[in-house]
């Protein structure tokens, strides 16, 4: 079996290889060259992550890569139905919609962002920016992250989102990643936010399918940089079908007395989905809030990996991730926090808690914290429990449809992440995609 593994994942590596073998001669800028050479050499030593590097022991690839996948598609504009853009929004909620469809940023179907101070650009049109030039690349480990070194070789598109010091965006920037084919692909999307000096932004982030034929495995990864004073809400909303698998890598570095907010919520639909989060807290005085929901179910895989490296002392983050698992989906929650031996009067809380409602369904939580400074309030902690039958059965005594009275119970198991969301609109979608997400 270990010989067909090898086999299977090697020839998407050599597919790999052979495709930046051909994209190396494309005409860029010297750094954006160099900055593909040394993701392209990382990969080329490290390859796809087996089972047998740490961080990716509880995910067996090979069923998820064994496809001869294009890296490509070969039509320049790829129709995506009117329905799947409008089904996508966020009710009632006044955003500027930005739209990519497998990665490639979509003018036609995006609204202009008409706001001095905000810049909406596709990736590589913002190459010669200051902003892009000095972040682009500056803070992802491409020796620890397989999937991030081979995106940072072959990324073709994305998007770039500046915006400048002091400035207060109107409303949310609604990104919607939009994938569809009718043959398999590997897709490698890149993102860049920079959040100016006082400045202060909301970007909602949802991913949804457009009705694929063929299996689409979506290697996404976004860089975001807060500057001093700064404060970012960054909404993740992942919804898709079976034929979707995802891997998301999320960088971030926050600059003193800035506040990042993360709001990331995950639905059954997609086979594989594993999100990685790495925040660096490098200045005093600096928030860090993370609040993630999964619910998962069928047969599917959500993993999610977390790391808050407090670096400067003065700093807080908060981290609570809850899961409810149906039927026979498989969780995983790996939560790090590492506090350097100069973070001194560090406050760090980080709790995982699961709901299971499916007796195959299956949890592995793993929070871990590292501490070399010796003045901190640091806690963590995890819980996995069952449905509990005697509240199911006290609600339905009250005449509540047992559709209902379960959708109650999980909205109250939910009820501690859901209620830190500041945007009433996102959380009402939230709250309906889990009983969609129930129903399923």
């Amino acid at each position: 079996m270990e010989n067909t593994a090898t086999q299977i994942i090697n020839s998407l590596y050599d597919q790999c290889i052979a495709d930046f073998e051909v994209r190396s001669n494309t005409a860029e800028p010297e750094a954006l060259t160099a900055l593909r050479q040394k993701g392209f050499q990382n990969f080329k030593k490290a390859g796809f992550p087996s089972n047998k590097v740490e961080d990716w022991k509880y995910v067996n690839l090979t069923p998820f890569l064994k496809e001869s996948f294009a890296t490509a598609t070969e039509e320049e504009l790829v129709e995506v139905p009117e329905s799947v853009i409008k089904n996508a929004a966020i009710p009632h909620l006044d955003v500027w919609t930005i739209v990519l469809v497998n990665g490639v940023f979509r003018k036609d179907l995006s609204d202009t962002v008409n706001q001095e101070g905000v810049f909406v650009l596709p990736i590589l049109e913002a190459a010669s920016r200051p902003a892009f030039q000095k972040h682009f690349g500056t803070y992802t480990d491409l020796a620890k992250n397989h999937f991030a070194a081979v995106n940072t070789a072959l990324f073709r598109d994305g998007l770039f989102i500046e915006i400048k010091n002091n400035a207060i965006v109107e409303k949310p920037i609604h990104v919607l990643h939009i994938n569809t084919a009718n043959e398999p692909l590997f897709l490698q999307p890149r993102s860049l936010y920079v959040v100016g000096v006082s400045a202060n932004g909301s970007i909602i982030e949802s991913f949804v399918n457009a009705g694929a034929n063929a299996n689409v495995f979506v290697n996404n990864v976004a860089e975001i940089f807060v500057a001093e004073n700064a404060n970012l809400h960054h909404y993740y909303i992942q919804a898709g079908s079976e034929k979707n698998r995802y891997v998301h890598h999320t960088e971030v570095y926050q600059q003193q007395n800035s506040v990042y907010n993360n709001y990331k919520a995950s639905f059954p639909g997609t086979s594989l989905l594993r999100n990685n989060l790495n925040i660096a807290l490098d200045g005093e005085n600096v928030e860090s809030h993370l609040y993630g929901l999964y619910l998962s179910g069928g047969h599917q895989l959500v993993d999610n990996h977390t790391i808050v490296d407090h670096r400067k002392p003065h700093c807080q983050s908060n981290e609570l991730y809850k899961g409810v698992m149906k039927d026979e989906s498989t969780g995983v929650f790996n939560g790090k926090i590492f506090v350097r031996k100069d973070a001194q009067k560090t406050n760090a809380f980080q709790q995982n808690n699961n709901l299971m409602l499916g007796r195959k369904a299956v949890v592995d939580s793993k929070p871990q914290l590292e501490i070399f400074a010796d003045d901190v309030k640091c806690s963590h902690g995890s819980t996995v429990g069952q449905f509990n039958a005697d509240a199911l059965f006290y609600l339905k005594s009250r005449g509540i449809g047992e559709e209902k009275a379960r959708a109650l119970l999980v909205h109250a198991f939910a009820f501690d992440v859901t209620e830190k969301i500041p945007l009433a609109e996102v959380q009402d979608h939230i709250n309906h995609l889990i009983e969609e997400g129930l129903k399923a």
